[in-house]
């Protein structure tokens, strides 16, 4: 496997955090709106350098947040796929499970991946590991995966504590790097 890099934006959709956090649902889709303009950011570099982008988007059932084809499952303008750009559809909290997304980033070359979207405790952690199980290396944007308030976290709690979890995870001689966007090359 060559070390080619692939971007990998994950469940960057509108309903994505709809309904939680509750009291500090305002403070944590603010803190989503500026991962996604990191994104965006990202996102035209990899172009502009030719790096092949691959998004991820979950399906839900009738009624919930991300239920396939309503306005909510659609994924953010912002960071929306170009003609070309593959859109790989799951139904469970590992992108790789059942979507054929590894054999489909070998087909292409691809040996590490830079990974950002959502939710950060669920997707973000999982396609990490998973990713390096897989063969994969993992340049985590640090600044560019957000979720909301769950449990006894908050959503910033959640993300630093899956930056510094994250950061040093491997499988073989494959790895997970924690890198500010700003500081990602392509």
């Amino acid at each position: 496997m060559t070390d080619r890099t692939a971007v990998l934006v994950i469940d960057v959709q509108n309903a994505i955090i709809d309904g939680l956090g509750g009291e500090r649902a305002a403070a944590n889709r603010a803190a989503l709106d500026q991962a996604v303009a990191r994104m965006a950011e990202m996102l035209d570099r990899a172009r502009a350098a030719g790096v092949p982008v691959l998004h991820v988007r979950h399906n839900e059932g009738p009624g919930e947040n991300l239920s396939t084809g309503t306005p909510g499952w659609e994924i953010r303008a912002e960071v929306a796929p170009h003609d070309g750009e593959p859109v790989i559809d799951k139904h469970h909290c590992d992108s790789f499970y059942g979507t054929g997304l590894a054999d489909r980033l070998r087909g292409l070359g691809v040996g590490h991946l830079v990974v950002m979207g959502c939710m950060t405790q669920f997707c973000i952690d999982t396609a990490c590991r998973r990713a390096v199980s897989e063969g994969f290396g993992v340049t985590l944007a640090a600044d560019a995966h957000a979720t909301a308030d769950l449990g006894p976290l908050t959503a910033e709690q959640t993300v630093a504590h899956h930056n510094f979890t994250l950061h040093g995870l491997s499988a073989g001689d494959r790895r997970v790097r924690v890198v500010p966007s700003a500081e990602i090359r392509f």
